[in-house]
């Protein structure tokens, strides 16, 4: 699928050049709200992903909430089952969660993502997901 045939409601934005080394495959990233509790839309493109990471945060701080706006998607948190992601689909990720997200292989993925504000707030980011993890997933889009 040609990124001209991925329709969404909101921006594409600018390659994610800040974060590129936290994913495998090209994201973008479209700041949404600035200020207060910013929320970006992040697109992957089909079989891109980011790093396994984890948020931190102190005092209510540090839950992230994705929540699918267009396309195809994995969420998979450290030793469960991932989750599809299909559009209207959310998700809350408690802060201390080790987790990943992104596009399934034939799929471009987009999803609103803001992080509760608090205090101490910060990514730490891990390990890529491989390849042999990341094509273990269900085929054909289908949920775990």
């Amino acid at each position: 699928m040609a990124q001209t045939d991925f329709q969404q409601p909101f921006p594409t934005g600018a390659t994610n050049d800040a974060f590129a080394q936290y994913f495998t495959g090209q994201s973008y990233n479209a700041p949404v709200v600035d200020g207060g509790v910013p929320v970006n839309n992040i697109t992957f493109e089909p079989a891109c992903r980011n790093n396994w990471h984890i948020h931190h945060g102190e005092n209510g701080g540090g839950d992230q909430v994705l929540i699918c706006t267009a396309g195809s998607g994995w969420y998979q948190a450290e030793g469960e089952e991932p989750i599809s992601m299909t559009p209207g689909a959310a998700i809350r990720v408690p802060a201390g969660t080790k987790h990943w997200h992104g596009a399934k292989a034939d799929s471009w993925f987009s999803h609103l993502a803001f992080i509760t504000p608090g205090e101490n707030v910060r990514n730490e980011w891990l390990e890529p997901v491989t390849d042999e993890v990341y094509s273990a997933l269900p085929k054909n889009g289908e949920a775990a």
